[in-house]
């Protein structure tokens, strides 16, 4: 496609100096501006950028057509706890005459400190006033058996069961939008229900919101993952669920919010446990480059299948015969996978996914594609056994943005015609960048890799591949897996909440092409958020070099561990480093496997080989439900994992560090500090060999 006319100001991307700051640090900005047009554009304009409270300008010089140039804004802002997103705006003061003055602006998240750098504020419902029950979880966090407090943020939550009952706070920030994780009982045959509770602000009713059960309440006591069904019947997990709504119009800080159940709010009962209240930015405008997928046919918010339309689109892009594809405002009926089509099949299900490719939306909360398809994994229609109908299957360099992806799962499963697909999978390949999604109700959010016998000559694993800004929520397995060899790859400024497996993991399988060459390597999970995992670790490492976990917030894991290294899984070996560094985890750790295996909140397991090269550094681990670091028992050795720097406060049913009695290995501790531990601080079990040096 031609430039337009005249010229026309964009901004290209926005960096910060340091990247991640400390608080306290003062932050400066650089901003690339590319002229897109046809026409030189004069110097002078002023390109800003707005950080807090701070509000920076640089001036532009000239920019020859199709030229960028880098503009560095005068000052700097101080960092903050928790981070800023940032505004960059070119010719911000409206000097320069352009052909399109609606694509001037870009972000950035700048993340401070531990986690991600999230738009929302978080509300405890047991933080609050109320007037319904406080549910708090027992000593051990008993998992498994109809535990609404273990499963709660926090390990609280407040239960509403009679007409009036409510759950109250203030507002510390202005928004226009609430999420609330909740659970309602799930209807008499399964299946769930809706029901609504009632919203007030100031005193003034607002609105109802409808809360779901239809994809919460799985039922049965095994441990394994595809064991657990639908039919109510004994004990249940997964009890918690989200709702989400965009209110309309924005409300100050310092608001009195209230979810209310009055007198049509009839549920048997409301269990709240957080709300989260963010003010969401107005749908942005079509990109001039791009090709909206109503060009296609696509009609929004029709209930109508919309996937024909976006797959037409998709393949242009691919094809080169548009630059860009453009997701509206609406919502949009998505059930069958995008790809690329395939007439060899290659066996039983098109396993080819799209490439060279960029989708971007208006913005997560605006531009939605949803699946209602049941079963997930129809004949005729899927592209893999677990992959599903919904999403994209990704091969090579795509850039997807600012959209949402909501599946239609409520099941793990036994089999493919249960259970709710992956959001994003496929090969990934070189410099695939996905920023600003969200993802809730698959299977699995993002499944990164293939198998090489899938398709030989189509080997290619992730290399280059980012996450920023992603939100996941409400899977049925894992989050991220970053798997077949997936290298120098990142998860940056995420959040992740109740996933039924790993959180984050790096898998380092051996269904590769050169199991000696096609190791995960140089990945990093970073700088992410990650709440309630439901089932397995909040984030894990199996095999591999030197893979890293570093500025991570981990909280309530309900049965494993915050952090785990382990060589289960069978995969290819540890060599290199690991490296676990300033982290936050807290009420993480738990007992599982017929509550039989107790889990540090950080855990080594070398099941089967050696886990080599470790170093725990920076890190606070606090209000375990076991131990703190434990070494565990497996056929494989631990030697020389340095632990500094790390606080260890309150391992309420273990101990500080523990090495197991058949666990081998030796750690070298500095500046180590243990305090309230059930059973001590740094312990052996009898008969271990495992040997601790140092402070």
């Amino acid at each position: 496609m031609g430039e337009a006319p005249g010229p026309d100001l964009e901004v290209v991307s926005v960096s910060s100096n340091p990247a991640n700051p400390a608080v306290g640090a003062a932050v400066t900005f650089t901003v690339q501006v590319r002229n897109r047009g046809n026409q030189p554009a004069a110097a002078g304009s002023v390109t800003r950028v707005v950080a807090g409270s701070s509000t920076l300008n640089g001036t532009t010089p000239a920019i020859p057509a199709g030229q960028t140039v880098t503009v560095t804004p005068s000052g700097s802002w101080t960092a903050t706890n928790g981070g800023v997103t940032v505004t960059a705006t070119a010719d911000a003061t409206d000097v320069a005459d352009e052909t399109n003055e609606e694509n001037n602006s870009g972000r950035l998240a700048v993340t401070v400190g531990r986690g991600a750098a999230v738009p929302y504020t978080t509300y405890e419902a047991e933080d609050g006033e109320y007037t319904g029950t406080l549910l708090q979880a027992d000593p051990l966090r008993t998992f498994g058996h109809t535990n609404f407090a273990t499963e709660s943020s926090g390990r609280e939550s407040v239960r509403l069961t009679s007409t009036g009952q409510n759950v109250e706070f203030t507002s510390t920030a202005p928004t226009n939008s609430i999420v609330v994780r909740n659970s309602i009982p799930d209807a008499a045959g399964g299946g769930g229900q809706e029901k609504t509770i009632s919203l007030y602000a100031n005193g003034t009713f607002v609105q109802k919101l409808t809360l779901s059960s239809k994809h919460s309440w799985l039922y049965g006591t095994t441990d394994q993952p595809e064991g657990l069904v639908n039919t109510p019947g004994g004990d249940a997990r997964r009890l918690f669920d989200e709702s989400h709504a965009l209110l309309g119009r924005s409300f100050p800080a310092g608001t009195e919010f209230k979810l209310q159940r009055d007198a049509g709010d009839d549920a048997a009962f409301y269990v709240i446990d957080l709300i989260e209240l963010e003010q969401v930015a107005p749908a942005a405008s079509k990109p001039a480059q791009c090709t909206s997928i109503t060009e296609y046919g696509a009609v929004p918010n029709d209930g109508q299948e919309d996937t024909a339309a976006i797959q037409a689109a998709v393949t242009a892009d691919q094809n080169g015969d548009i630059a860009c594809v453009w997701i509206p405002a609406g919502q949009w009926r998505q059930e069958k996978k995008i790809l690329t089509d395939d007439p060899l099949n290659r066996g039983t299900h098109n396993q080819v996914g799209i490439s060279d490719v960029t989708i971007r939306g208006a913005g997560m909360w605006h531009s939605q594609l949803y699946s209602l398809i049941k079963p997930h994994l129809a004949p005729g229609v899927i592209n893999h056994p677990h992959e599903g109908n919904f999403g994209f299957d990704i091969d090579d360099n795509v850039q997807i943005s600012d959209i949402a992806i909501f599946g239609s799962g409520d099941i793990r499963g036994n089999n493919g015609q249960e259970e709710g697909g992956v959001g994003l999978n496929g090969r990934f390949g070189k410099d695939t960048k996905i920023t600003n999604v969200w993802i809730e109700h698959a299977n699995v959010g993002v499944w990164v890799g293939r198998d090489y016998t899938n398709i030989p000559e189509l080997w290619g694993p992730g290399d280059g591949v980012e996450f920023s800004g992603v939100r996941i929520r409400n899977t049925y397995a894992d989050g991220i897996n970053f798997s077949n060899g997936t290298r120098n790859s990142l998860v940056f400024n995420s959040s992740f909440r109740n996933t039924g497996d790993d959180a984050l993991a790096v898998w380092a399988n051996p269904y590769v092409k050169d199991r000696n060459v096609d190791i995960g390597h140089d990945n990093a999970f970073r700088n992410n958020t990650v709440q309630l995992p439901w089932r397995a670790n909040g984030i894990a490492i199996y095999g591999g070099y030197d893979n890293s976990i570093e500025n991570n917030l981990i909280s309530d894991t309900m049965n494993y561990p915050g952090i785990m290294l382990a060589t289960d899984h069978d995969p290819l070996p540890f060599s290199g480093t690991t490296l676990i560094a300033n982290n936050g985890l807290y009420r993480t750790g738990g007992a599982f496997w017929n509550e039989d295996q107790e889990f540090g909140a950080i855990t080594i397991f070398p099941q089967t080989h050696d886990i080599t090269g470790v170093t725990i550094r920076d890190t606070d681990i606090y209000d375990s439900t076991y131990d703190g670091i434990q070494f565990k028992n497996g056929g494989g050795n631990m030697p020389d994992v340095r632990i500094t720097n790390v606080r260890i406060d309150g391992s309420n049913n273990g101990s500080g560090i523990l090495a197991m009695g058949g666990a081998r290995g030796n750690a070298i501790l500095s500046n180590v500090t243990v305090t309230n531990s059930r059973d001590g601080d740094i312990e052996k079990e009898p008969g271990s060999q495992f040997v601790f040096t140092g402070q």
